[in-house]
């Protein structure tokens, strides 16, 4: 049985998953709750919560069940629409890009939503958005001198300079 639980342990990804099951592990090798909660970490408290549940329900007692709290304010559609509003204004013509404050606004004016800008950047990590910025192309840019500049050849070191 313990090595089922080793297989288990190494296969799952949920870190709370993980305790729960290393946990009970260690109940199944004889180790008191006392000391499995010290060397886990974790309370007691805990520790004794989950070794009931296995105790009562099995593998299917130590599964994570989802979490309550506060209800998102934004729908998936809007969430969708703010992902394309970011996607399509990131790089502005005028030069410049796009800011946490910037994104505050539209969510202000379209859905009457207030989030402080710090949330903003929360919420650009949970739509799969990197706030990488670009550097920022000045107006008054030419690509032409840019161009030319680069056409300069930089191996001008004659070949018998010693260094």
């Amino acid at each position: 049985m313990s090595q089922n639980f080793a297989e288990l342990i190494n296969a799952t990804t949920n870190a709370r998953q993980r305790l729960k099951l290393l946990a009970v592990s260690h109940f199944l090798e004889g180790k008191s709750r006392t000391d499995i909660a010290t060397f886990l970490k974790v309370s007691r408290r805990s520790v004794n919560i989950w070794i009931k549940a296995y105790l009562h329900s099995g593998l299917t007692g130590l599964e994570v069940k989802p979490r309550s709290g506060r209800p998102h304010r934004l729908t998936p559609e809007q969430l969708a629409n703010i992902k394309q509003y970011v996607i399509g204004n990131a790089i502005k013509s005028e030069g410049g890009c796009l800011q946490g404050k910037d994104i505050k606004e539209y969510i202000e004016t379209t859905f009457g939503v207030t989030y402080q800008k710090t949330n903003i950047y929360h919420l650009l990590n949970k739509l799969n958005l990197s706030w990488i910025t670009t550097r920022s192309k000045h107006p008054k840019q030419s690509e032409e001198i840019q161009a030319s500049f680069k056409k300069i050849p930089n191996n001008t070191i004659p070949p018998n300079y010693v260094i």
